[in-house]
């Protein structure tokens, strides 16, 4: 699901797959479109990080990932290790999200590392700073992380929301 990848002939078969991490099992789901969503480890461990999948994707079995999701997992591993890694290339389908939320995301996915931004200057991009607190519901309900970096928005005062 990056640039490279997304211009392949490859016939992709939804599903989902974990893998590992610095910070433990992650998974990925994806389908024809594009990542369809991303988990961050649970707290329990791997067996938990796939019941959580099998609870938000029902209809997707676990899979092999193809060679552009096996391209995202790289991608997301390189930055859960450090490496300093936008993951911009990596394609999502948010078919499943609402607009709102869409739009809130593509301003999210263009703030560089190492850089922030509150919820009120999103807000305030998108139009309306009294949308502060909507744009902190939809990072709580960021359905891609790390890939769209709502570690990298921040309630007011630069404080963790």
């Amino acid at each position: 699901m990056n640039a490279a990848s997304s211009s392949s002939s490859e016939t992709i078969e939804p599903g989902f797959a974990l893998f590992e991490t610095a910070i433990g099992t992650c998974a990925l789901a994806w389908g024809p479109r594009g990542l369809v969503g991303v988990q961050l480890p649970e707290e329990n461990g791997e067996a938990a990080t796939r019941a959580r999948m099998r609870r938000r994707f029902a209809d997707l079995s676990e899979a092999e990932p193809p060679e552009s999701a096996r391209h995202a997992i790289a991608a997301i591993q390189g930055l859960l290790n450090g490496e300093s890694d936008d993951l911009s290339g990596i394609v999502l389908d948010m078919s499943a999200v609402s607009e709102f939320h869409q739009r809130i995301y593509a301003i999210a996915r263009r703030i560089p590392p190492g850089q922030t931004r509150t919820y009120g200057e999103i807000a305030a991009e998108l139009g309306d700073k009294g949308l502060s607190r909507a744009v902190g519901q939809a990072m709580g309900h960021n359905p891609f992380a790390p890939v769209v970096p709502c570690h990298r928005v921040l309630a007011a005062g630069n404080k963790p929301g």
